[in-house]
């Protein structure tokens, strides 16, 4: 009997997001201008930064950061996000973090599919931000029972796709042929389509409670919205975009810019207008318009511990009692000098922001420290070897996402008038029992990182016994 041999998850991860990227840049043109861009400017940003080149070298970023795309996508149903988890689950994603919008009045909560081990997001860091739409949160009973029902009329996943992942389970892995039509059979859930599910009033009546909404229910399925690229200087995006022809949102999210970069920036172009048709009776279609998706690119910075995210928290608070950004850049710069100014609290070296434990880091032994393991080792502190340049120490990239930065992004696009008064209504347990498991915790994911690179170290430099 033949053994079948299975094709590796990071493997599937990483041709599916090479598929869905190609989709994405024929279904919205600009976002290859994007991706030239962001190329572009790595490309300077490493030719004229060797401390920046060396870091990522050594932390084994450097391969992954052309490759590196986050998507979002908006699910109606929980009976959605609980296929979505199996499928992403075939290709080494875990549901990382819950995150509640509707303070922002955003109708959502959601988490980020993606992989948890340092190997596979080195092979592969891709990431998809996964909503659930909360019909609860539409004050309106008669509109929210239509979208409801709208909703469940619809299977946003092929039958084929059903049965790989099912096979996937059963067999704990796919085959190289069964993989590729996995991969064809899943772009069709992220595909965009035209063609409406609703009516030209249902969907205005849905648009007017809320222009997410209108996105969910009435198609076929949730197509991406956006695709990022990562770059490594946002402000430079930021201001390459006008000169490509390209619009960016006001105000860049997220952290002001610093020397040291933390967490995640991101800026984006504003959606795109769309032509769609309407469903107006039994095969009859009426032309109208959509704008759902849009173009964003991101900045990557170093993880936060429990007590440097509290303190990233408490100035962004503090930064938005005094201004908060409007839609049309009236404000921007305002916003960016008041901003800065707030955020001077935070440390801007690496060092003061280990030495006050506000950072998660990466520890590796240097080359002086690998000569002296290989005649006879050292002992000592973390700290000690460190200072005796036996031991570097580079940031841990956050992979996760801000909850205020992506209600930022949503809005720009969506509108001004976007913003609805929903309650503040966190339901971790409800969106765990649709996804049918827990969400996993970051900040554990970069403490077990950190501590295993320290592990790593001490067994590399561990002095030679005598027997």
């Amino acid at each position: 009997m033949t053994q079948v041999t299975f094709i590796s998850p990071s493997e599937i991860r990483a041709k599916f997001s090479a598929a869905m990227s190609a989709m994405y840049r024929t279904e919205v043109p600009t976002y290859g201008t994007l991706l030239d861009m962001v190329s572009s400017i790595n490309h300077e940003m490493l030719s004229n930064d060797a401390a920046l080149h060396r870091s990522m070298e050594v932390t084994g970023q450097l391969d992954r950061i052309s490759e590196e795309r986050h998507g979002a996508i908006r699910l109606g149903k929980p009976e959605e996000l609980f296929m979505m988890r199996r499928l992403f689950a075939v290709m080494g994603m875990e549901p990382v973090g819950y995150y509640d919008l509707s303070p922002a009045g955003i109708p959502v909560h959601s988490t980020a599919f993606r992989p948890v081990a340092d190997a596979d997001l080195q092979k592969n860091p891709f990431r998809v931000f996964t909503s659930l739409l909360r019909l609860d949160l539409i004050p309106d009973q008669n509109l929210r029972e239509s979208a409801l029902a709208t909703v469940e009329q619809r299977d946003i996943f092929t039958a084929g796709v059903k049965a790989l992942i099912e096979k996937a389970e059963r067999q704990k892995g796919l085959s190289e042929t069964d993989a590729y039509s996995f991969i064809a059979e899943a772009l069709e859930t992220f595909r965009w389509h035209e063609k409406a599910n609703v009516s030209e009033a249902l969907y205005h009546q849905l648009h007017d409670a809320h222009r997410l909404i209108a996105d969910v229910v009435s198609f076929k399925g949730p197509h991406i919205n956006h695709l990022t690229p990562c770059t490594l200087d946002i402000d430079m995006v930021q201001k390459e975009m006008p000169r490509q022809g390209i619009t960016p949102k006001a105000v860049v999210e997220g952290p002001p810019t610093r020397k040291c970069a933390i967490l995640l920036r991101q800026t984006s172009f504003k959606a795109l207008n769309e032509k769609v048709a309407f469903l107006e009776g039994e095969n009859q279609w009426k032309e109208g318009y959509h704008t759902a998706r849009f173009g964003e690119i991101e900045q990557r910075g170093c993880a936060l511990t429990q007590k440097g995210r509290a303190l990233y928290d408490k100035l962004l608070a503090k930064t938005r009692t005094l201004i908060t950004p409007k839609a049309d850049g009236s404000n921007a710069e305002e916003y960016r000098s008041i901003l800065a100014k707030t955020f001077q609290e935070f440390p801007d070296t690496y060092a003061e922001m280990r030495k006050q434990g506000l950072a998660f880091f990466r520890y590796s032994v240097t080359r002086k420290g690998k000569d002296i393991a290989n005649t006879g080792g050292e002992d000592g502190s973390l700290d000690d070897l460190i200072k005796a340049g036996l031991v570097r120490f580079d940031p841990l990239t956050y992979e996760d996402f801000l909850p205020v930065s992506a209600a930022g992004i949503f809005q720009s696009n969506l509108g001004d008038n976007a913003a609805n008064d929903f309650a503040e209504s966190p339901n971790q347990k409800l969106f765990e029992e649709a996804l049918g498991a827990p969400v996993i915790s970051e900040f554990g994911l970069y403490e077990t990182a950190e501590e295993q690179s320290k592990q790593k170290c001490k067994e590399t430099l561990k002095p030679a016994r005598a027997a």
